[in-house]
């Protein structure tokens, strides 16, 4: 019986797969102990030892969108029924809805910020990563050392230059700020990324274009983006998620107006301490749209991490 060479062992199939399982096991445990702890209860969410089975309630996700006051006993005596399931989960707590939280507003900051910096950035980097792939740029090398170090330099460390540049013209605590900050932090990943994919992709094709009579701008627009969307929707997904998830910056550079989801989540507070459902609740649906966006565009995801990988 004769073995490929190439081709694994059943073992080392068996291996394999139990490996990835196990993986699989320990990454998404978390996530769904974030998930299951927004359905818990405040007393749940902090018993110890901590509690796998447990009587699911919607307290986490009402305190979360909804602020809460304490009233006289005379005044909340005298209040009609509820008239709504969140207004009765409210009252069971002793207290009356004053109004809207600020999560929503601070959700739609990442929506607006977190997917305003990725398009730009990927208009930007496409651009730029075509330059260097098609054209005699002078210095390219150095150029393509210089843009790939700036991603090696924590962000973190020019915080405080950009907040004072930021305050000076303007652009602290504001959408557009954000938004090119962001940009800029992932337009060096960008470029490199996408010169790559742009270079697998035969310079033929655009001077097959040329021949026919396409301008140098229509044959990038109808040949080589056509090609490289593989490449723009994997290198979309890691910009996304840099923009989605960051932090120090946003602590740093917003407070109110275009202040993201991430620094507003830890702020929430419950009586008498942190109201960790509510925290797990925030978290659960800021894991929402960035899921969602990577599985529209898993395919190109998968298929892009293997462009280039086989040469004829």
């Amino acid at each position: 019986m004769s073995f490929s060479v190439t081709a694994p062992s059943p073992a080392a199939r068996w291996i394999a797969g139990l490996l990835v399982a196990l993986y699989a096991i320990v990454t998404l445990l978390p996530l769904a102990w974030i998930i299951a702890t927004g359905f818990k209860s405040p007393a749940d969410a902090i018993a110890y030892p901590p509690k796998v089975l447990f009587e699911p309630s919607l307290e986490g996700y009402v305190n979360l969108f909804t602020t809460r006051t304490r009233i006289a006993e005379a005044d909340f005596a005298a209040l009609p029924p509820p008239g709504t399931w969140y207004e009765e989960i409210v009252r069971d707590q002793g207290m009356v809805i004053a109004g809207p939280s600020r999560y929503g507003e601070r959700f739609l900051n990442s929506v607006i910020i977190g997917f305003g910096s990725t398009a730009l950035c990927m208009v930007l980097g496409t651009a730029a990563a075509y330059a260097f792939s098609r054209f005699r740029v002078p210095l390219k090398d150095d150029l393509m050392f210089f843009i790939l170090s700036t991603r090696m330099m924590p962000p973190i460390a020019v915080a405080i230059p950009i907040f004072l540049m930021f305050r000076q013209i303007g652009l602290n605590d504001t959408h557009l700020g954000m938004i090119l900050l962001y940009t800029a932090v992932n337009l060096s990943l960008s470029v490199w990324l996408l010169k790559g994919f742009i270079d697998e992709i035969p310079v033929e094709y655009e001077e097959a274009a040329l021949i026919d009579g396409y301008t140098r701008f229509q044959a990038f627009r109808k040949v080589v983006l056509p090609q490289a969307a593989t490449g723009i929707a994997s290198t979309a997904i890691f910009c996304l998620i840099f923009a989605w998830n960051e932090y120090a910056f946003a602590v740093l550079l917003t407070s109110g107006t275009a202040q993201t989801a991430p620094p507003f989540i830890p702020t929430i507070i419950g009586t008498g301490g942190k109201d960790w459902p509510a925290v797990a609740a925030g978290a659960t649906i800021f894991l929402v749209p960035v899921m969602v966006f990577t599985i529209l565009l898993r395919k190109h995801l998968l298929r892009g991490i293997t462009f280039g990988a086989v040469r004829k």
